[in-house]
């Protein structure tokens, strides 16, 4: 008996017009070209500035060129996963509104936060619904607005982050497709990046506006 493997079989992906670059950046923070690209190697990052636009949009356009990609309609597809920090809202799901923007129908539709490790979660989460049977179209997205929830008075983490999509379709495979997934998480180390407040911990204050607790950290 053969077992069944998932593969991707489109890729999509979505980036803003706008391009922040690092020259840029120096109207904002004490910092300069140089000194980012020799710690970083990043010379610009795309911003999603339109306020009507967040991180559900990117990921819907990433997931119709994926779908475009792959040969797949909308309506075919049994799952959306969806990895992000930066939902539009807290509830619904980013996941349920990118399925609304493109069309799926008939797909059930979750987001999956776990920041820059998203992804692969996501890709090892939506393989092993196509490997158990239970669906045989998944689009998995990663997507985020980081802009958002960026503190652009602080040059240790303003730098390194833009907004940008990325997508694909997993369908079932005979042979190839994905083998494995090694994943670990380093659960003690909470406070190396985070987002002080904005979840049950500390909601929305006067307090926790005024100390800009609602954008990103890195200690």
């Amino acid at each position: 008996m053969s077992i069944k493997r998932a593969a991707i079989t489109g890729v999509g992906h979505y980036l803003p017009d706008y391009i922040l670059t690092n020259a840029e950046l120096e109207k904002y923070v004490e910092t300069n070209d140089e000194w980012i690209r020799s710690r970083t190697g990043i010379s610009e990052r795309r911003i999603l500035k339109d306020p009507e636009k967040a991180t559900s949009f990117m990921g819907a356009e990433a997931s119709l060129e994926a779908l475009k990609n792959a040969g797949v309609t909308a309506d075919e597809i049994d799952a959306i996963i969806v990895a992000t920090v930066t939902p539009d809202y807290m509830f619904p799901a980013a996941a349920a509104l990118v399925q609304k923007k493109i069309g799926a129908v008939n797909a059930y539709a979750f987001d999956l936060s776990a920041a820059c490790s998203g992804f692969l979660f996501a890709l090892s989460t939506g393989a092993m619904m196509i490997e158990s049977g239970r669906a045989k179209k998944v689009i998995v997205v990663g997507a985020d607005k980081m802009s958002s929830i960026m503190d652009f008075k602080d040059r240790t983490t303003c730098i390194l982050f833009g907004d940008a999509a990325g997508a694909v379709v997993l369908e079932e495979a005979d042979s190839g497709g994905i083998i494995d997934f090694v994943h670990h998480t380093e659960g003690d180390e909470e406070c190396m990046l985070y987002q002080p407040a904005g979840g049950s911990m500390n909601p929305a204050t006067e307090e926790t506006v005024k100390n800009r607790m609602h954008y990103l950290r890195q200690d």
